[in-house]
């Protein structure tokens, strides 16, 4: 009896720490690019917070206290929200690219082509950016990046331990201001397209009031908005990688 008590207190320890480190990755993942998407089944969502468990358990700087019921609730609340910080910060570009494919559709009149057919309501603009930023990041290593990020995060977000409000609150704002500014910054080429066409167009119906401009002028429109977006694409998706891997990098560190 007492080896086998001694054997369950050993045991417990690692489940504790795995349990513990659970709460802030599944919390992270769910929200992730490409791991948390609404398209991927719960139970792949699941599989991949325990991989990413059994990997980050065993890097942890410091180890969770004891087990008791008061530890138990606290954990709870400290780490979960800890993990929704971390993967808002990152889900916050994927809303960017979004805002910024919205933008450039809006401006070059492309935003109800394919707009249903992504889960959430995108333009096709935004749909394209999206699922080619998705695949880019998974494609540059995002789980390494990912696992670097959460393990780092017991350093700057300790077990335990609620963000003060004031800091949280800071913070959010820089990030949402930094991802609106990403997205403006993104859908610049399109905006100015759309100012200067319309500026033409109007040039023209002054000179020739007879002349239907609208119906001439909306090809020429959708025309050079694909084209434009065959052009800056690349740039734009690489942009955005600097963006994301300075975010896994510094989380807490403003834009670069």
């Amino acid at each position: 009896m007492t080896n086998a008590a001694e054997f369950m207190m050993l045991a417990q320890t690692p489940i504790w720490i795995g349990f513990v480190v659970f709460l802030r990755v599944a919390a992270t993942t769910a929200l992730l690019p490409g791991f948390g998407e609404q398209s991927v089944p719960l139970r792949i969502k699941i599989a991949v917070a325990i991989a990413f468990t059994l990997i980050v358990a065993f890097a942890i700087p410091a180890s969770p206290p004891p087990f008791s019921l008061e530890v138990l609730v606290t954990l709870v609340l400290t780490e979960t929200v800890s993990g929704v910080l971390l993967g808002l910060g990152v889900r916050l570009l994927i809303l960017a690219l979004q805002t910024a494919g919205s933008i450039a559709a809006q401006s070059t009149s492309l935003s109800q082509i394919l707009g249903g057919a992504a889960i959430d309501p995108v333009p096709a603009i935004g749909y394209v950016l999206t699922v080619g930023a998705v695949a880019l990041a998974v494609t540059a290593g995002l789980h390494v990046k990912a696992g670097m990020l959460i393990i780092h995060s017991y350093v700057l977000l300790p077990i335990g331990l609620f963000s003060p409000g004031n800091d949280v609150v800071e913070w959010g704002t820089a990030q949402i201001a930094h991802a609106f500014e990403l997205a403006f910054v993104l859908a610049a080429p399109f905006v100015l397209i759309s100012t200067l066409y319309n500026l033409t167009l109007g040039v023209i119906n002054k000179a020739m009031p007879q002349l239907m401009v609208a119906f001439v002028g909306a090809p020429i429109i959708t025309l050079g908005a694909l084209f434009l977006l065959f052009l800056s694409a690349p740039p734009m998706l690489e942009n955005w990688l600097s963006f994301l891997d300075h975010f896994m990098a510094n989380p807490l560190g403003h834009k670069p």
